[in-house]
């Protein structure tokens, strides 16, 4: 029975391991798009407030209709640097947008605030471009030096809201746009509000984001890259890029709406009823790089109510950063099918991490914890297969005596009925040592997701060679034990008769595990091997407390089958006499 519980979490994690390769495919790539705006490069960690911006890409040449001079507008291209107690945001002039969005919790691969603004492609907009039905308008609201007012005098860190207003209007058309920020003094929300006006008529518009999510991570099946995220009437739908061409636009009332990967997000929140486009967009890497391409999804939204500021979250998948915006939102993290489990689990891990300040040795902590909470479980298990081990010799014998049996043949049913007769003589119950164990794998399964999905693993360190637990281990040491540990742990199981194909199949089971654990984050690995780790130990003490099996010698087959006769004796037997 303990093959069997074994052979279903292999079977498990193979599910889970199929479904990851089957969800992250190659994204095609996109059409060219038509080039919406010029696009600055990353603001410089020195911009300052209103400051003219430096190193920028250079930008195309404004469209001819702003050559007479706008009644409101600016001068020259400036960026307006605003920080935050959570992120450093920079807004430019030009088209009144989002240069850049730096959190400063969180580190990238040059162990630099990460940045969900991605601004490489010319030809994609940054966000809060402003779209409307005449591209002419359209290029003009994006070329455009709106005049900033509301910055932040220079101060370090903003300790109230910071209001930004940025304006430009023309007499030539009657254009009046102004666009309004409000950044809170910590949080990772802005509220964005547009005022668009043409020949005193409204201009409906949509409000483009560029590439989302610009988080570079390790290039894994367990990593989940950037998709579409869409919250509506109770329920999460995700579309991976490969679905953009069937379907690039979504409509309804959507509690929230963007793009999000394993770790970051940058959606809208409660737009109301909205229509949300979509986009896949892949990104070369620079030149004589060995990097892949990346993949990223571009979004814009354009909402029905246009007199409400909407807010836009873009930032970590914290589970208590979200659950203090809405409970909804905390659904934007992929717990899978047991969130019920993985939520305590993850507030356990935190709880560790206080005392430890470690989440290597907190995983290790929590696992130990963990498996001593199902130690009577386990125990039980093992102590119901060791019964089953010391009558296998008995089950074995009636099943010889029914060999040559079809399946089809009703003296089938009589070999079962006497097996079942033997279990309830011996006082064995088949599915008790199977149970315990599967009670316990919905634990085994929410524990793997927490640690594929929390992004207090990313960038934290454990020992040694292990400095991200994210991310795979780069010396493979702890899958490879990982691997050692399974043919140990099988050594020790109790013997319970599987047919020879089953046997083969768990002999198996070590490497696939061994292979599939080489590339999954450390964490995980870490948990695995520690786990394996005390079921052996687990096995050594219940040895030790049932003792060694009592295992019945049974007479041949052929002997038991001898007719008897008067006085006990046998054929063979009287014929002698």
């Amino acid at each position: 029975m303990e093959r069997r519980v074994l052979l279903a979490i292999f079977l498990c994690f193979l599910s889970l391991y199929l479904w990851q390769a089957l969800m992250v495919k190659p994204v095609p790539k996109p059409a060219p798009a038509t080039p919406a705006a010029g696009q600055s490069a990353a603001a410089s960690n020195a911009a300052v407030a209103t400051a003219p911006s430096a190193g920028t890409a250079p930008a195309e040449s404004p469209p001819s209709v702003t050559a007479t001079a706008p009644l409101v507008g600016d001068t020259s291209e400036r960026d307006v640097r605003v920080e935050t107690h959570d992120v450093i945001a920079v807004f430019t002039n030009r088209g009144a947008r989002l240069k850049s969005w730096r959190l400063k919790h969180y580190l990238d691969q040059e162990k630099q605030p990460q940045d969900l603004v991605v601004n490489q492609l010319s030809s994609q907009p940054l966000p809060f471009t402003l779209r409307v039905a005449d591209d002419q308008t359209t290029a003009m609201l994006t070329h455009a030096l709106f005049t900033p007012s509301g910055a932040p005098p220079g101060q370090a860190v903003s300790a109230a809201p910071t209001r930004l207003r940025f304006e430009y209007s023309t007499a030539e058309n009657g254009l009046h746009v102004v666009k309004e920020f409000e950044i809170p003094p910590d949080g990772y929300i802005v509220s964005f509000k547009a005022t668009a006006v043409k020949s005193g008529a409204p201009l409906l518009y949509t409000i483009a984001w560029g590439p989302a999510v610009g988080d570079i991570g390790e290039n894994s099946r367990y990593v989940k890259k950037a998709g579409a995220l869409l919250f509506q009437d109770g329920k999460v739908r995700r579309l991976a890029p490969k679905d953009f061409a069937a379907q690039p636009t979504s409509e309804g009332d959507f509690r929230y709406a963007g793009v999000d990967d394993n770790y970051f997000m940058t959606a809208a929140l409660f737009p109301g009823p909205s229509k949300v486009t979509y986009q896949a967009v892949s990104i070369p890497p620079p030149p004589n790089s060995k990097d892949p391409a990346r993949d990223l999804v571009a979004y814009s939204i354009e909402p029905t109510q246009r007199d409400m500021p909407i807010k836009f979250f873009a930032g970590p998948k914290d589970f208590d950063v979200l659950a203090m915006i809405d409970r909804d939102v905390v659904r934007a993290i992929d717990f899978g099918m047991f969130a019920v489990i993985v939520v305590p689990l993850l507030r356990s891990l935190k709880w560790v991490h206080g005392y430890v300040g470690n989440y290597g040795w907190s995983i290790v902590i929590l696992t130990v914890i963990i498996n001593a909470i199902m130690f009577p479980l386990r125990h039980k298990s093992v102590v119901s297969m060791r019964k089953m081990q010391e009558i296998q010799p008995e089950v074995k014998a009636i099943q010889d005596r029914y060999a040559k049996v079809k399946a089809a043949d009703p003296a089938k049913q009589k070999m079962n009925q006497e097996v079942m007769a033997l279990y309830r003589e011996r006082g064995v119950n088949p599915a008790s040592g199977c149970v315990p164990m599967l009670l316990t794998m919905p634990v085994l399964i929410a524990f793997y997701a927490l640690l594929s999905t929390a992004i207090e693993l990313r960038g934290a360190p454990f020992v040694g060679w292990i400095h991200d637990l994210s991310l795979h281990d780069p010396l493979y040491i702890t899958p490879v034990f990982m691997g050692i540990t399974m043919v140990w742990q099988q050594k020790l199981s109790p013997a319970t008769g599987a047919d020879p194909a089953q046997q083969k199949m768990m002999m198996f089971m070590p490497i696939v595990f061994t292979f599939m654990f080489l590339w999954a984050p450390a964490g995980v690995a870490v948990y695995w091997l520690m786990s394996n780790l005390w079921a052996i130990g687990q096995q050594y003490l219940t040895n030790y407390i049932i003792g060694p099996p009592n295992v019945r010698s049974v007479r041949p087959p052929a002997e038991r089958q001898m007719k008897r006769v008067g006085g006990g004796k046998t054929e063979a037997a009287r014929g002698e006499s």
